[in-house]
C-alpha cells in the first residue's frame, strides 16, 4: 500500500498554517516542505480529481483560496484533509506528500501549461457538474 514501503520517509512534525495556506511537513529524512493547499487541491489523489483511468483526469480551477478544515489521520500511513470547498475524499500517503513537496515546480508547471491549453487560468470558477437538478426532467 501507498506509503508503507520501508524506505519511505515518514512525517515527524506536520503543521497547517491557515493564514498562509500551507501545510508544512518535515519528513525523517531530514526534509521538509511548504506545500500551498492549492497544489494539494489540483493534484489530489481522489477519483474526483484524478479520474477513474488515463485521460479521465479534471483540470480544477478557482482553488487559489482554498483553505483546510480538517486533517484527519488514515491508518499509520496517510492523512485526508477536508478543504474549505467541500472535496474531502482524497487521501494523501506519505509517499504522495512527499512527491507534491519535492516536485513542486515541476507540479505548477504542468498544471500551469494544463490550464494555458484548455484555455483558461486558475482563478477561473470550476465548471458545473453535468447532470439534471431537482427540478430537470
Amino acid at each position: 500500500m501507498a506509503g508503507l514501503n520501508k524506505d519511505t520517509p515518514t512525517p515527524q512534525d506536520i503543521t497547517v498554517h491557515n493564514a498562509s495556506r500551507v501545510l508544512e511537513i518535515a519528513f525523517s529524512d531530514g526534509r521538509s516542505f511548504r506545500i500551498p493547499f492549492e497544489l494539494m487541491r489540483v493534484c489530489s489523489p481522489s477519483a474526483e480529481v484524478q479520474g477513474h483511468g488515463p485521460g479521465q483526469e479534471v483540470l480544477q480551477t478557482g482553488k487559489r483560496e482554498v483553505g483546510i478544515l480538517d486533517l484527519a489521520p488514515v491508518g499509520n500511513y496517510a492523512i485526508q484533509p477536508t478543504f474549505t470547498d467541500g472535496h474531502e475524499s482524497g487521501i494523501f500517503s506519505w509517499d504522495y506528500l512527499y512527491f507534491l513537496g519535492d516536485r513542486q515546480a515541476e507540479l505548477w508547471a504542468d498544471y500551469e501549461a494544463r490550464l494555458a491549453a484548455a484555455g483558461t487560468h486558475r482563478d477561473a470558477p470550476m465548471p458545473e457538474k453535468a447532470g439534471h437538478s431537482c427540478g430537470s426532467h
